[in-house]
């Protein structure tokens, strides 16, 4: 018998390894680096791209231009989803963390960024969620080497963070102030006066203890201007309280983080937590409590 012994399976030539890594790392400081000529220009790019498709969204609900130039914008729009979908993609490809940069606030962002126009197929109107590209052009603060802003933002933070459980007591506060309120003046006024009912007093309630008075429902009867009165002398006072939680906190806050900011971190934009260029991907690990 000639039994014939089968082939080995080719093996993969590690120069292949090495230009594949070579390119990814090539690809990965374009697009996740802006210290180089190469990664500064995209990112350029990438906010002026970014620019003018949330402007051609916007002109795009404007009558007048639409009826005119509605298949122009629409193929910009197409031209501009493509484009940063591909974009998606490359980041995937090329971060060295892949997992890391998909559920960061940035890779979300660019996600539900190029979604919006595939939605319309099945929401008419959902093209015009696209704005929320504008929330990409906050790697401004990378492109414009804003290093000390990220501490700052930081700080604002952690001071939300830390305020929390006071502004949850405090909300829960003013919602049974305003139901009290809102059944008082519906026993005041009455449906004659346009309280028809508790809900519709508690939201005049609202309105009037936040002082935005739209003046759709208003007390005729002296009882209830008084109870009005006090409703907005109580606005004036509860304004300050958040204001006060948050602004001690973000004072401890700036006293435990505030550091010298480096020449090297302002000139580079380099995080000053952790000093990595980044930002994509560092906010899921370096900076969690």
């Amino acid at each position: 018998m000639n039994d014939k012994q089968p082939a080995d399976e080719p093996t993969p030539h590690p120069t292949s390894f090495r230009t594949r890594a070579h390119w990814r790392n090539a690809l990965y400081a374009v697009i996740f680096r802006a210290d180089g000529r190469w990664g500064k220009g995209f990112d350029v790019g990438l906010m002026i791209a970014i620019s003018l498709s949330v402007l051609a969204v916007m002109l795009e609900s404007v009558p007048e231009i639409a009826d005119n130039h509605r298949h122009a914008l629409r193929v910009t729009e197409w031209v501009f989803t493509i484009a940063f979908t591909v974009e998606y993609f490359l980041r995937l490809a090329s971060a060295k963390h892949w997992k890391s940069y998909a559920f960061s606030f940035f890779g979300v962002v660019d996600l539900l960024s190029t979604i919006p126009t595939y939605l319309q197929f099945f929401l008419p109107g959902g093209q015009y969620l696209l704005v929320i590209r504008v929330l990409r052009l906050l790697r401004m603060f990378r492109i414009l080497k804003m290093g000390r802003h990220l501490l700052e933002a930081d700080m604002f933070i952690n001071a939300l963070r830390a305020s929390r459980p006071k502004i949850i007591v405090f909300i829960f506060t003013i919602l049974a102030l305003v139901l009290i309120i809102g059944t008082v003046m519906y026993l005041i006024e009455g449906e004659e006066h346009g309280f028809r009912s508790i809900p519709d007093s508690v939201y005049w309630a609202i309105v009037t203890i936040t002082t935005v008075g739209y003046g759709d429902i208003s007390p005729e009867t002296w009882v209830g201007k008084l109870v009005a009165s006090f409703c907005m002398l109580i606005g004036w006072a509860i304004l300050a309280v958040p204001t006060g939680i948050v602004g001690v906190e973000l004072a401890r806050s700036s006293g435990a983080l505030s550091r010298p900011i480096t020449a090297s971190n302002e000139k580079t934009g380099n995080c000053p937590k952790c000093h990595s260029s980044d930002i994509e991907t560092h906010s899921q690990s370096s900076h969690r409590a």
